[in-house]
């Protein structure tokens, strides 16, 4: 389920940076950002509460939450914490 989460908050986070921002910027449709913005943060904060309860649930230790909520601020990295943390774990 995480790993799904995970896909997911990454997925928003491109949508935003590379669609809905030049969207904005280059086309001036600034309703781009407010709606694919609005959906990354419900998906950011659905992705942090979940790594929070994997953690509390004794899923995830405590260098792997820091680099669950590290990597949610950096495009593609959610990608690549699922991939070497989460996919091996099956999480």
């Amino acid at each position: 389920m995480l790993s799904k989460i995970a896909i997911i908050e990454g997925s928003t986070l491109l949508l935003l940076l590379f669609l809905a921002v030049p969207a904005k910027r280059l086309f001036g449709y600034p309703e781009a950002v407010t709606l694919m913005g609005s959906i990354h943060g419900a998906a950011f904060i659905v992705y942090v509460v979940t790594l929070m309860a994997f953690f509390a649930g004794k899923h995830l230790n405590l260098q792997q939450l820091g680099v669950g909520l590290f990597a949610a601020f950096i495009p593609f990295g959610s990608f690549v914490f699922e991939h070497k943390v989460l996919k091996p774990r099956q999480l």
